[in-house]
């Protein structure tokens, strides 16, 4: 069956963090398709520049992961910038040790990956007591690391994709603690530049502090029967004990019960924006 991709035009720069290979980029291709044009970036916060800058035409970023949970710094960059959320994605995260071919594990001295990489191959990695981890700023920064500067007495932890990529051998595969591991991704991009409307819709919105407030703002969603399938709150920078709440709804942003609850919820905050409205991809 072939999968449903967002509508982008050839060529369109997708921007994401990481050097090729990484998850996000394939969470891009599964988004979009193979005939847009990837640019790697070092950072999430330069990932949403170059969209808000017009750099990119959309930024791929994870936003949360089934084991290690929320990435904050996403949700605070969507709060920082005016983008829109268009899609989403889930890819299985697939952790993969990789080296120079016909490495013996006995002779690897370290193994770099991102720091979450490492902490979920971690009965993998209690086996190799020899190994050093070294933390990493990307999984496949990390075998892009070994390949250029010839470190054949390490290996890195990362996706197939990068392996392929960088020319190396996969020497030992699934090395993850859980298989159970998957990513979900957002696809970012300028305000109105698709429809709007899909499966979940994004809001985040703060509230007077008093009591019953949150019950109230989520009682619009039950008095509607619109299912919320993730709650998160943060801080409000600059006020200290304050929090603002994202929250995720399965319901189109379109149909009437969700346009109602919106303006209901709307009535009762202090603060409030619709991040997207979106389909799964």
């Amino acid at each position: 069956m072939t999968r449903a991709r967002l509508a982008v035009e050839a060529g369109t720069k997708v921007a994401f963090q990481g050097e090729p290979g990484a998850f996000s980029q394939r969470a891009g291709y599964q988004i979009c398709g193979r005939s847009v044009a990837p640019l790697p970036c070092a950072t999430f916060a330069r990932v949403f520049d170059a969209v808000a800058a017009g750099e990119a035409g959309l930024a791929v970023v994870p936003i949360e992961n089934s084991l290690a949970g929320s990435i904050y710094e996403n949700y605070d960059l969507l709060l920082a910038h005016t983008l829109e959320a268009v899609a989403e994605t889930y890819v299985r995260i697939e952790h993969h040790l990789i080296g120079f071919p016909g490495t013996p594990l006995s002779r690897i001295r370290q193994v770099y990956s991102h720091p979450v990489a490492l902490a979920q191959c971690r009965r993998f990695l209690g086996r190799m007591s020899r190994a050093e981890q070294v933390a990493f700023y990307d999984t496949a920064g990390a075998v892009k690391e070994l390949r250029q500067r010839e470190l054949r007495e390490s290996a890195a932890i990362a996706s197939s994709d990068a392996a392929r990529i960088y020319g190396l051998s996969i020497l030992r595969r699934n090395i993850e603690d859980n298989r159970e591991n998957f990513t979900r991704f957002l696809a970012l991009a300028r305000r109105g530049r698709y429809p709007a409307g899909g499966a979940k819709t994004t809001v985040v919105f703060a509230l007077k502090n008093e009591p019953g407030a949150l019950f109230k703002a989520l009682s619009v969603f039950a008095l509607r029967n619109i299912d919320l399938t993730k709650i998160e709150s943060r801080p409000i920078h600059g006020k200290p004990w304050e929090y603002l709440f994202y929250v995720d709804l399965q319901s189109d942003v379109r149909s009437r019960e969700c346009a109602n609850a919106l303006r209901h919820l709307r009535e009762m905050t202090l603060f409030f924006r619709v991040l997207g409205s979106y389909r799964s991809l």
